[in-house]
Parts: structure tokens; C-alpha cells; sequence
């Protein structure tokens, strides 16, 4: 066989393993979050690229040829537009913003809404978290007038929700000092004398603030009482939620509230491949390896797939479902 022969024959055999592969982006948030990393462990086990080890012989167990990557993002607000542009494959949101998004209210009132918004599973409570240098004196929300708070991105969900938290403590944006930079780099200010405190929505522990209890430079402030109910009245997404003492150092258990993570597609996601994804995120591997990835990753559980979803199922991900008796 000549060199040429061998080399067409080489170059047949990857043109047609190039044919197998597929990719899949999920569009997570910023580096400091938890979106990232939890989408880094998925992006993982869904994958299963051409040569890869089978399954049942200790290798993936993802659906076959997809090779999926977990990108950031400035976050919630951001994923739901970029796939509603068809920009991303999919994404995680805030149930709040894809409620919104999927009915065009709220911060989608004037864009209009996105309703070919669908679900692939709600995957874990996001506590929000005011996040304030631990010898500021701040105790309640009010005390944040006039101080330097970072409301995280614009598009972010949790510039969403720390509009909405202010708002129902009476502060408006012209009553502090508002910063709008992601987590990771607000972490930074604050550390270095630069921010009084941020807000953050993200499933706990946040490397940004785990890293800087560590150090004993802060605490969280409680989001709770009068203003917190009257919150969950008027915005059912929002849920009661505790941080337990210890899951910063130092920090003490912390009323607040939460609202729901889920994974987002569109309605023109291919049937069958969103049913695969959906098998592969609740293999019996995908859930060692989220226990040992990520403390939040122990929260993902199939008896909370289709709670509080903003958005309907996908197909996909409701034949999945139905087939396994979640849904009838």
C-alpha cells in the first residue's frame, strides 16, 4: 500500500469520526459562581466523545459522540436571550428569570417573551446571599444606604433579585453606591477595601465567599421577616432557605431566600437528543460524580427534577420522565 493509499484512508477514517461528534454548550455564569463549576461536571458526564471507553467498563457513560462544554456566562438573564437567539444549545437559569422570560413579564416585559423556552430539569436551590465585610456593623439591608454594594452584572439573575430584595427593604438604586461586576472580581474589591459588600445568587458554597470567610473578612446579612414574606407573595419562586452554620467559616446560620437552578433548552432542541441528555444527567455515574464534584451536586435529585420549573418540559426530557414513572 503507497503512502498516498494510507494517507486517503487516514483521512477517510477521521472524516467520518468527525461525522460522529456533536457538541452541546451549556451556557452556566461567571467563575466565581456555581453555575460553572456544577456545569463543568454535566458538560462531563453527558459527554462521550468517538474512542471513548464504554460505559459498563469503567469509562463514559454520556451520549455517544456529543462532546459537551460549559461556557461562562454573565449568567441567568444572559442564557435565556442567548437561546432565544439560538447562540447557546443550553443553559441554567433562575426559575424567576425564565418565568419571566417564557411569559414576557416582569424583566422581559419589553423585549417581549421567549416561548420557546423548555426544561430539562430543575437541579438545585440558589440561596441569595448579601455578602458585607465582617466588621462593617451592616446587620439589615437598610443599613446598606449610602455604602459601595456590587449588584452583580447587568442581565444577571442576581441583579434581578437584589433589585427586587431592595426594593422591598425601600432602597432604590439611587440610595447606594451600585456596582455591577461579577462575583469573582466583587470578591476582589472587597478584599481589597474597595466594596462594602456584594449580593450573589448561587448554590452554596460560593468559592468567592468560601475564600474570603476563610480569611474572616465576612459574613451574610439575613434576608428575613416582614419584607421576606411579602417578597414570597408577591414572587411565588421565591422560597425560605437557611445557610447553615458552617458552610462558611465562622459565619452563622443565615435566614435568606432561595430560588430554583434549572437547565434550559428550546423547544427546537432535537427530540431525541434531549431525551439522551436527560438519561445521561441521571445515570447512577452522573450522580457520583456531581457527590464528589461540587457540595451542591448532592441536591440534584431526581425527586426534585420537575419541581417549581418556570417553563414547560421539553419532549425529550418529558419521554424520559414518563418512561421512568416521574410523570404519567
Amino acid at each position: 500500500m503507497t503512502v498516498f493509499a494510507v494517507f486517503l484512508g487516514l483521512l477517510s477514517w477521521s472524516s467520518s469520526w468527525a461525522e460522529d461528534i456533536s457538541f452541546f454548550r451549556i451556557g452556566t455564569g461567571s467563575t466565581g459562581g456555581t453555575y460553572f463549576p456544577v456545569g463543568g461536571i454535566l458538560a462531563n458526564a453527558i459527554s462521550n466523545p468517538p474512542g471513548s471507553r464504554a460505559c459498563n467498563r469503567g469509562g463514559s457513560c454520556g451520549v455517544p459522540g456529543l462532546i459537551a462544554v460549559a461556557q461562562s456566562t454573565e449568567g441567568s438573564v444572559e442564557n435565556v436571550n442567548q437561546l432565544g437567539a439560538g447562540l447557546l444549545d443550553s443553559g441554567f437559569s433562575q426559575a424567576d428569570v425564565s418565568f419571566w422570560a417564557y411569559r414576557g413579564e416582569g424583566l422581559f416585559k419589553e423585549q417581549g417573551g421567549i416561548p420557546g423556552l423548555r426544561a430539562i430539569a430543575n437541579l438545585f436551590p440558589e440561596s441569595v446571599h448579601l455578602v458585607v465585610r465582617r466588621n462593617s456593623g451592616i446587620r439589615s439591608v437598610r443599613d446598606l444606604k449610602g455604602l459601595r454594594i456590587s449588584i452583580d452584572l447587568e442581565g444577571s439573575g442576581t441583579q434581578v433579585d437584589a433589585l427586587l430584595i431592595l426594593e422591598a427593604y425601600g432602597i432604590g438604586v439611587e440610595d447606594f453606591d451600585a456596582v455591577s461586576v461579577p462575583s469573582g472580581i466583587a470578591a476582589d474589591m472587597l478584599r481589597a477595601g474597595e466594596l462594602d459588600g456584594f449580593f450573589i445568587v448561587a448554590g452554596t458554597p460560593v468559592n468567592a465567599v468560601k475564600f474570603l470567610a476563610a480569611d474572616s473578612l465576612v459574613t451574610l446579612v439575613p434576608i428575613a421577616g416582614k419584607e421576606a414574606e411579602t417578597l414570597r407573595q408577591a414572587y411565588p419562586f421565591f422560597a425560605e432557605e437557611t445557610v447553615a452554620a458552617g458552610t462558611y467559616f465562622n459565619v452563622p446560620a443565615t435566614r435568606t431566600l432561595s430560588v430554583g437552578a434549572q437547565w434550559l433548552v428550546t423547544d427546537a432542541a432535537d427530540e431525541e437528543l434531549i431525551y439522551q441528555v436527560t438519561r445521561a444527567l441521571w445515570h447512577e455515574n452522573t450522580r457520583e460524580m456531581l457527590m464528589r464534584g461540587h457540595p451542591k451536586g448532592r441536591l440534584i435529585t431526581i425527586d426534585t427534577a420537575i419541581s417549581g420549573l418556570g417553563v414547560p418540559l421539553h419532549d425529550g426530557a418529558r419521554r424520559y420522565y414518563r418512561e421512568i414513572g416521574v410523570i404519567e
